[in-house]
């Protein structure tokens, strides 16, 4: 049976949010990792570790070039500690925790590296890193004794990651169907952006963009980045124009406006109703069941699902009475 999670855009509110998660039987909560728009994921996630006392908790996805190896290694041994038997760790080559600071995703070689020195310091071994040798050094009552078992999955958009998946980590963590078949006994978590609509609702209403055009938005944002043709969507073009009067070096800042929060008034000028059901973004209760059937039946085991707008602990609600 395919597990419903939920996934948050990290903000000051997300520990209470994650605690609702719990009573509504959510079966983890994923913390996305991007500093220049949220908060920071371990401090979020230590506090939702104090508010909670079943639910799974883990970074989705931490972005290697924001913190030293050690740094992230203490991270998750604490915890480890404060959560006993509910951390999993998501680490990927980065889309918006490097795109918002104007740079591109990190390479699939570096990331192999930082994720297999990650994993040697949480077994207590000695390894190099920048030329030196590092070790967690914790004595007792600094952090748990090592080795610190959790598990740990790659955020993967192409073959390359993977193939890195499969040979470092425990699963995948994708944002979009698995890019290879997924292995019998192997993690594979979706990222699902969106609303459930009630009977009759209109998937243009301004209750349903506030709470899924944030997924439209982050496809636009994507779209442009890797360079897609925008001209046959409507508006497409002048939503280009319109973002490319910004100057080439702050034009990343526009475009990550709001990223996976809301619409910014230049996304909401192409987001429209039509936009959220061809993603996928505004469906029925039985829409999602039948959704959820077909992930299960390509091998997903998980959806993480991020609910957006105003009304986050509603949009909890909604899906998790509609998958339950």
């Amino acid at each position: 049976m395919i597990h419903i999670s939920c996934a948050f855009a990290t903000s000051l509110s997300t520990p209470d949010h994650v605690a609702f998660a719990e009573d509504l039987g959510y079966h983890r909560a994923w913390l996305y990792d991007s500093p220049a728009l949220y908060p920071d994921v371990w401090a979020s996630l230590a506090l939702a570790a104090t508010r909670t006392n079943r639910i799974g908790l883990g970074p989705g996805v931490l972005i290697p070039s924001l913190r030293h190896p050690m740094t992230n290694a203490a991270a998750i041994a604490h915890l480890a500690h404060l959560a006993p038997g509910r951390l999993a760790v998501a680490i990927g080559s980065g889309f918006t925790g490097r795109m918002t600071l104007g740079q591109k995703p990190l390479s699939w070689k570096f990331v192999r590296h930082y994720v297999e020195t990650v994993q040697a310091l949480l077994r207590g071994e000695a390894v190099e890193w920048e030329g030196a040798l590092i070790q967690m050094m914790h004595p007792e009552g600094f952090a748990p004794p090592r080795p610190i078992t959790v598990p740990m999955i790659l955020g993967v958009g192409g073959a390359k990651g993977a193939a890195a998946a499969a040979d470092l980590a425990d699963g995948m963590f994708v944002s979009g169907m698995p890019p290879v078949p997924v292995e019998p006994g192997r993690m594979c978590v979706q990222l699902a952006f969106g609303t459930v609509l009630d009977d009759n609702e209109d998937p243009g209403s301004a209750r349903v963009l506030a709470a899924a055009g944030h997924g439209a938005g982050v496809a636009l944002h994507a779209m442009y980045e890797r360079g897609a043709d925008f001209s046959r969507i409507p508006g497409g073009s002048e939503w280009v124009a319109d973002l490319e009067r910004v100057p080439a070096a702050a034009r990343h800042l526009a475009v990550h406006d709001r990223h996976l929060i809301a619409l910014t008034e230049r996304d909401a000028k192409v987001v429209n109703s039509a936009m959220l059901k061809q993603f996928g973004l505004a469906r029925t209760r039985n829409e999602w069941r039948e959704h959820l059937a077909r992930l299960e039946s390509a091998g997903i085991t998980e959806i993480a699902y991020q609910p957006a707008g105003p009304d986050i602990p509603g949009e909890l609600q909604r899906f998790a009475e509609a998958t339950r």
